[in-house]
């Protein structure tokens, strides 16, 4: 397992190439199981990042991750690509960045209890997220959220009952 400063040195190397090559880095997992992977998330305005953004961007951390040596332990696998449509939110400017879009959130109450959210996420103003859905505005600070992602359409929405087909 790496260490939250092994990771942290990773982080600004992936945040260093990426903007080398005109993007920002979204993300980056660490994942150890039956393999090793390192997945980076990478984003670009306008227009989305390309194959060739991801591709440069895989290039340019392989070989620093190489010649810096920061990825102890053994053989792993590298993976660089966009967040997609319906990406996960876990920092505070991806809130931010996403206003005006549908969330779906997994939130801590004020008695601890997990509670899951959907709705359009209105604004950020410091650390306080204001969102709206048919049941009315509602607010949660930040650091009560345990995950969340941006909804995409009526697809990930309405789900068809158990049993019954959707209807095309």
């Amino acid at each position: 397992m790496l260490t939250s400063g092994q990771l942290e040195r990773i982080r600004l190397f992936a945040e260093e190439v990426a903007s080398r090559e005109g993007c920002v880095l979204y993300d980056l997992e660490f994942r150890e199981g039956p393999g090793r992977t390192l997945r980076v998330f990478i984003d670009k305005e306008p227009g989305g990042v390309s194959i060739d953004d991801c591709a440069n961007v895989s290039r340019g951390l392989n070989l620093r991750l190489d010649v810096e040596d920061a990825m102890p332990g053994g053989a792993y696998d590298l993976e660089v690509s966009s967040p997609g449509l319906d990406r996960k939110l876990t920092q505070l400017w991806h809130y931010q960045k996403a206003a005006g879009q549908i969330v779906q959130l997994k939130y801590k109450d004020d008695t601890g209890a997990s509670r899951p959210y959907e709705g359009k996420l209105v604004s950020v103003d410091g650390e306080r997220l204001s969102l709206e859905n048919s049941k009315g505005p509602f607010a949660v600070e930040f650091s009560a959220i345990e995950k969340g992602r941006i909804v995409i359409g009526d697809v990930l929405q309405k789900k068809p009952a158990p049993g019954k087909k959707k209807k095309r």
